[in-house]
């Protein structure tokens, strides 16, 4: 249940947070008064339309670029390996690339991670950042001990220290335990049985942590409970990192996560702007109702300014694998131009509009892999919601178009994952459940894209798209 006092009315949301770009620059310690040169800290030769807005650590002092880049989603290359086989690697030429574009033009924060693209994410981001002054640029990662196996000190602890080594660094700006969820227990074995968080604290202490805080996937009782721990001093979160956007902010969680937060003055870490990328694959319709108020705008910076606008956001980070991606980020927030009262609620409209579609909230993260049957059970959701975003699922054998309709779906679906990676492969053992932050039933879908699948093969299908399915599909939707 949601706190009635800390809930914001929709049209309140802007009223409550400030419109103006000194009330958007202000961190979470109320520091609204200040001069607007305090708050926010123009790049001058940074940028030429006005330079990277940055907000201030209330505690540290830190000045840190609203926009963070996200390593988790780095370029790959494919190269032959010792075997003669293909395998994918990071592509550390284009890593050094985007980090020369984003050092160039503001970007200070850079988020990372043991567990991403197969542990190789923190050495490749180390090796691109350890060309420039240490001084210059704010580093987070995580203790990612998901794996029972991890869960001892000495197995925890040699994960912290990796990571120092893998970026090449002696002290972490940012650090986080990774990925609290609902099970409370589990964060007691991760993190308190072992010792490590009283380690942390000390190490915090010791300089070679300059902040200590979590990123969170869960319900709300369970982020109560992890703030409890703050309010009664077991530990100081010096930041929060949530899921927040302006699809979710309704749907979901994350209005309270949010408002819980910035209750206690800590600052926010906003992941998943774009849903994974969601927010800028959109049906068409969509895209032409957002472009008829900003023509000039992509569709994703209505995104990345409804992230960026509340006051206690500290950083948003995006995964931008691509230069254009990055440029146009760069853009939307050089500087930022808050959302208007008028702007949220018709973004608040979209939302709406955009929920009615029956996607999979698929944010391609891969926590769910590797499979242990071989499943590539992003491509299979991936795939499948660009279809349904591009109108080109197949509905009834009865339309006009089903034929050209169905043989494309088939094609396209061979072309995007190999047949021995379909979803027909999936047993249901449900272990890539437990590690989906969005929590999809992850089986449940292969399944039935699985049974959608046959029934184009054996020519079937039909009515597949009652409105009561779409509700069912849109299942994610549901608390």
């Amino acid at each position: 249940m949601k706190d009635n006092n800390t809930t914001l009315h929709r049209r309140g949301f802007i009223k409550r947070l400030g419109s103006g770009i000194l009330a958007t620059a202000a961190v979470a310690s109320g520091c609204t008064g200040k001069r607007q040169e305090d708050s926010i800290v123009s790049g001058g030769s940074v940028d030429a339309e006005g330079g990277m807005t940055y907000r201030v650590h209330p505690e540290s002092g830190d000045k840190v670029s609203i926009l963070g880049y996200g390593c988790m989603r780095w370029p790959l290359k494919k190269v032959k390996g010792e075997d003669g086989k293909e395998q994918e690697i990071i592509d550390q030429d284009m890593v050094n690339q985007l980090v020369d574009y984003a050092m160039a033009h503001g970007i200070n924060y850079y988020d990372t991670s043991p567990a991403y693209l197969r542990g190789k994410s923190e050495q490749a981001t180390g090796i691109a950042l350890k060309r420039y002054p240490r001084e210059s640029y704010f580093v987070a990662t995580k203790l990612s001990n998901f794996a029972q196996s991890t869960w001892s000190r000495e197995a925890s602890m040699k994960m912290y220290y990796n990571s120092m080594s893998e970026m090449q660094i002696d002290y972490i700006d940012y650090y986080l335990l990774h990925s609290l969820g609902n099970d409370f227990r589990n964060f007691e074995q991760r993190y308190v049985d072992n010792g490590m968080l009283p380690f942390l604290q000390e190490e915090k202490k010791a300089g070679r942590i300059r902040h200590l805080g979590f990123s969170f996937h869960g319900n709300n009782e369970a982020f109560d409970r992890y703030l409890k721990l703050h309010d009664e001093g077991t530990v100081h979160w010096d930041f929060v990192q949530i899921q927040m956007n302006y699809l979710d902010w309704k749907k979901s969680d994350a209005e309270y996560l949010y408002n819980q937060l910035a209750m206690r003055h800590i600052p926010v870490l906003i992941m998943e702007p774009l849903l994974g990328g969601r927010l800028s694959r959109l049906p068409d319709h969509i895209v032409r109702r957002l472009k008829m108020r900003e023509p000039e705008r992509s569709v994703a910076s209505w995104a990345f300014r409804f992230a960026g606008t509340p006051e206690s956001v500290l950083c948003v980070l995006s995964g931008m694998t691509y230069m254009e991606h990055l440029q146009d980020n760069i853009g939307t927030y050089s500087p930022l131009k808050p959302l208007t009262e008028d702007e949220n609620e018709y973004l608040f409209d979209t939302a709406e509009l955009i929920s009615k579609y029956p996607t999979i909230p698929c944010n391609d993260c891969k926590y769910c892999m590797p499979c242990p049957y071989g499943i590539d059970i992003p491509a299979i959701l991936l795939h499948y919601n660009k279809c349904v975003n591009e109108g080109s699922v197949p509905k009834d054998r009865q339309d006009d178009d089903y034929a050209k309709m169905r043989r494309a779906f088939l094609v396209s679906y061979d072309r995007a994952v190999p047949h021995l990676r379909q979803a027909d492969h999936c047993v249901g053992c449900d272990k890539c459940v437990k590690h989906c932050p969005q929590n999809i039933r992850i089986p449940r879908e292969l399944r039935r894209i699985d049974e959608f699948v046959e029934k184009l093969k054996q020519d079937t299908l039909q009515f597949i798209y009652k409105e009561e399915l779409w509700e069912e599909i849109s299942f994610h939707n549901e608390k």
